[in-house]
């Protein structure tokens, strides 16, 4: 009986603790920079491919947010992506070298071209077909080309952005430029293909000899082509923007509130990456002895830019979904005299750019082909940290990645590179109006008296100035999540918040409104958390 009293009080404590623990808004530890879900894990099986039509139906009918819509799950105490087999901090905690930028994620020099490569496999069929090949060092790539008349559209497009989302953050594939002749390919006598009729069967040379009669050719009698070095571990089959994947443990947060996904949508939007969708994902297992864990990418930014991958992007692309009710009953309604007026859009004529352009373009209204559910997601916060990384990229860093592209006409290139940096320019303009834009918090000490001292990302992208800062220190009850005010509401008007003499080893917390005459956005709250001992931040939240 005793045993039992025991037992029970033992289970009492044990209780009171984890309760105590779960009900803590900040840990010792915080916060926190890397996401251990690289647990080993069997490995999980393959996940067919998702029929395009599917992911449509699925995510255009089905997935819509709930109201209010939860916060980022994801995040660390400062509401940052701690790293993770989904993303790992780059431009989002640091400010890339060009050198770092151009370099992207490439490991090597790109395939060999001295030699003959040899075809392992591929497909025929299609707009844009493309093969699995060896080169002479025997690195596997996966070969895709430009659709027929317009050279340079899809593959440099394809390498540009690549660069991009590994800068920022992203799981993405090597991607190289190349250029090979007809009599550069061999094939292996093994390789197969399946022909448009589902049928296996050998290769053959007419099936080089179609491939090459689809693609557009040089003067110099090469074709362009982008060359995709394998990715890492065994494929197992895209993941979705909605739920977990059931098969693997490390998978605990909700997909479509991950904050990396749902930012994801600013940044699709700056590169028109009206494609991003989950059959444009890929999970690999990477294998550590007989266990191993789940990696995420981003795969295939051929529709990007004014890329529609086959051909040149729809003037729908990034302005209205596949099915949207709203244009098509409008339209219906007023008997077709109302029109879209994104169908007038004047494209210049760059045929290795495609359909791409800055000024009708507005950030907010932007849309993929149908709906993501981390897109439809995304909040204040979320937007916020995705549009600090945007803002990270300078004009002399946007025009180094549009080089990697190595567009032959100059003329085009140039188009490109000013039109990214005004859409970054009005990505930054719109998003930064909607909540506070400080930032770079962290403790200083002049006199001994120690200070909170921020940056003002909106000043610095030049979108008005500051008036004063208005603020309030409160202590923190880290059990109930309360503030209790200590002193009055003050004013300053630089960057840089006195601390007060409180003394004690808690919690500490500072409101902080931005008041600034031409931003009325900016007054929106965002508190600061500092613990005392050591004096440090340790907690971010914005409204």
């Amino acid at each position: 009986m005793m045993r039992r009293k025991h037992l029970f009080l033992l289970y009492v404590v044990l209780l009171v603790l984890c309760t105590a623990a779960q009900a803590q808004k900040l840990r010792k530890d915080d916060p926190i920079w890397e996401d251990n879900d690289r647990q080993p894990i069997p490995q999980p099986a393959e996940v067919d491919d998702l029929s395009q039509l599917a992911d449509f139906l699925e995510n255009t009918f089905s997935h819509k947010p709930d109201n209010p819509i939860p916060r980022a799950e994801n995040v660390n105490s400062l509401g940052e992506v701690p790293d993770s087999s989904w993303f790992t901090n780059r431009m989002s905690r640091r400010v890339l070298t060009i050198e770092e930028l151009v370099k992207g994620p490439n490991r090597r020099k790109g395939p060999d071209t001295s030699q003959p490569w040899v075809i392992k496999g591929g497909k025929t069929q299609g707009i844009t077909p493309g093969f699995r090949a060896h080169d002479s060092k025997g690195d596997l790539y996966f070969i895709k080309f430009d659709p027929i008349g317009y050279p340079q559209l899809a593959t440099s497009t394809e390498v540009i952005c690549t660069k991009f989302f590994h800068a920022f953050g992203y799981n993405v594939p090597e991607n190289y430029i190349a250029r090979i002749r007809r009599e550069d390919v061999r094939i292996d006598p093994d390789a197969k293909i399946t022909d448009e009729n589902g049928v296996e069967r050998k290769w053959t040379e007419d099936d080089v000899e179609r491939i090459f009669e689809k693609v557009p050719v040089a003067d110099d009698g090469t074709v362009q082509v982008v060359a995709s070095f394998r990715l890492e571990g065994e494929i197992v089959g895209p993941f979705r923007y909605y739920g977990t994947r059931s098969d693997d443990p490390n998978d605990i947060f909700l997909h479509e509130n991950r904050r990396e996904l749902r930012g994801l949508r600013l940044l699709a939007a700056w590169l028109n990456h009206d494609d991003s969708r989950s059959v444009n994902t890929k999970d690999t297992f990477i294998k550590q002895g007989e266990l191993g864990y789940v990696r995420h990418h981003l795969f295939d930014f051929g529709s990007c830019l004014g890329s529609g991958s086959v051909r040149i992007q729809g003037r729908r692309a990034g302005n209205e979904y596949m099915l949207e009710w709203g244009p098509i009953l409008k339209a219906a309604l007023t008997f077709g005299i109302w029109d879209r007026s994104w169908r007038y859009i004047d494209y210049p004529k760059h045929p290795s750019i495609g359909r791409f352009e800055a000024d009708y373009f507005k950030p907010e209204l932007w849309r993929p082909e149908y709906p993501n559910p981390a897109f439809e997601r995304m909040q204040n916060e979320d937007a916020f940290w995705a549009c600090r990384i945007i803002a990270r990229f300078t004009d002399e860093m946007v025009r180094a990645l549009v080089r990697t592209g190595e567009l032959k006409d100059p003329a085009a290139e140039e188009y490109l590179v000013q039109s990214l940096i005004k859409r970054r320019d009005k990505i930054v303009r719109h998003y930064l109006a909607q909540m506070s834009p400080l930032d770079d918090f962290e403790i200083t000490s002049q006199e001994g008296r120690a200070a909170v001292r921020f940056s003002n990302l909106g000043e610095t992208c030049g979108l008005g100035k500051a008036d004063s800062y208005e603020y309030q220190w409160a202590t923190f009850d880290n059990q109930t999540g309360s503030l209790k005010p200590l002193g009055p509401v003050e004013v300053v008007a630089a960057p840089e918040i006195a601390l007060p003499r409180a003394g004690g080893t808690g919690y500490l917390a500072v409101v902080i409104h931005t008041l600034a005459q031409s931003q009325k956005g900016w007054a929106k709250p965002v508190t600061v958390y500092l613990a005392q001992s050591p004096l440090r931040v340790v907690g971010v939240e914005r409204e």
